[in-house]
């Protein structure tokens, strides 16, 4: 007995580590995307297509990954979505040696796959590797440091894929030479990557027993679809899309939008510095913060000032210029940190559907990562970057709304703990 509790902590902290992989990893989207657009001279819409086949990967294996755990088990899913991850980063120094665009996307595509897997795996993990009363404790603790590695991970993508002398300067790439020396770094990024993901496959190899032992039982679920009955659910769900693909886009833009010379002009590594210490950064402070406000503030009030303040801050983008413009589109970060979490459980609360029906279809709604981001990339190349903060604008008052009504509406269901 005496040996378990040091074994079971030791099994959650290599558990952790895949909270802060998945965050570390989808943070190199927003580099990434800078420096294709340079270097395969894409317009904002094509750029944008990297987000839309990253988030294909959620929206198509959710339900294979559910399926895979409850044939193979925890240990052996993580494993092998691990060695798919892999696979993804070794891809990429083949798509640049072919200098071919669309091998990129199937990269990124089969790495949105693992990560997929990874997710449904983790958070029952986290909750089960302790004491039950300690379960919200481990979760936000797990959830942390996703946040960190979305933080970290933008900061090495940032310093790697956009640190050459290539995109120190607006010159066009025109020649494969030019395009070949951009996508070393960008070749070096994922590289580093797949080295960090073969240590972590081995510390899971040596602790798969014990991650298997204590392990809830998976099984497949009843189908996401089902839940398309209730009116609750397919409200959060739609809420879930829309937030997601705002948080993603902007993500996505902000380094091509504060590089601008009539928003700060910032060189495109100094870019992705302010993205993960502002825009990101802001979303850790304000997960913790958030923690502690839903101790004495009602959820639905939190989110409507979140929603509230979050539009406010687009619209602002979209009208100020110069540096107002800029701190007001990185502010959003902060604001944003509450609502998944938020929309989620109020969602489970009100949904007469069986819950792990509602779980899965707003598990599946996260695709909205890979849409919003096209109609921003559109918007964007027919007007401006400011212009395209009206998209998300729209999607927080999507939620403001959602917010209010449920405020009104009557609770019908239990929140499961792996929600809060």
């Amino acid at each position: 007995m005496t040996r378990a509790v040091p074994a079971s902590r030791t099994a959650f902290a290599a558990v952790t580590t895949l909270f802060f992989a998945w965050g570390f990893i989808t943070a190199n989207n927003d580099p990434l995307i800078a420096a294709l657009k340079k270097l395969y001279t894409l317009n904002d819409v094509e750029a944008q297509v990297t987000q839309a086949a990253f988030f294909l990967g959620y929206a198509l294996f959710s339900i294979p990954a559910a399926a895979l755990l409850s044939r193979l088990g925890a240990a052996k899913s993580i494993l092998a979505a691990l060695a798919l991850m892999v696979a993804a980063c070794l891809l990429v120094p083949v798509a640049s040696a072919v200098q071919t665009y669309l091998l990129v996307l199937f990269a990124l595509f089969v790495m949105a796959s693992g990560i997929t897997t990874l997710q449904v795996a983790a958070n029952p993990l986290a909750a089960a590797l302790g004491v039950p009363e300690r379960t919200h404790v481990r979760l936000l603790l797990a959830q942390s440091f996703n946040s960190l590695g979305v933080v970290l991970g933008v900061q090495l993508g940032s310093s790697v894929m956009l640190s050459g002398d290539i995109f120190k300067n607006d010159v066009v790439v025109s020649t494969v030479a030019e395009r070949a020396r951009g996508l070393v770094q960008v070749d070096r990024a994922f590289l580093i990557i797949a080295a960090a993901l073969v240590a972590l496959m081995v510390v899971l190899f040596l602790l798969r027993r014990t991650v298997d032992a204590a392990s809830p039982p998976f099984q497949t679920t009843q189908s996401p679809f089902a839940a398309l009955r209730s009116r609750w659910a397919t409200a959060g769900a739609a809420t879930i899309f829309v937030y997601v693909g705002a948080e993603v886009a902007i993500g996505s833009i902000m380094i091509l939008f504060l590089h601008r010379p009539d928003v700060l002009g910032l060189g495109y590594a100094d870019a992705g510095w302010y993205l993960g210490w502002i825009y990101w950064f802001g979303a850790l402070v304000g997960r913790f913060a958030g923690t502690a406000l839903l101790t004495r503030v009602r959820a639905t009030t939190l989110l409507t000032i979140a929603a509230t303040c979050a539009a406010a801050m687009s619209a602002a983008a979209f009208s100020l210029s110069g540096p107002a413009g800029a701190y007001a589109a990185l502010s959003i970060g902060l604001f944003n940190s509450i609502m998944f979490p938020t929309i989620f459980t109020l969602t489970l609360e009100r949904s007469d559907a069986p819950a792990a029906a509602t779980s899965g279809l707003l598990c599946l709604a996260i695709a909205g990562g890979g849409v919003l981001p096209l109609v921003v990339g559109a918007v964007a190349r027919s007007l401006s970057y400011a212009a395209s903060f009206a998209v998300p604008a729209a999607a927080y008052l999507a939620i403001l709304t959602f917010a209010l009504a449920a405020r009104r509406a009557r609770v019908v269901g239990d929140v499961p703990a792996m929600a809060h």
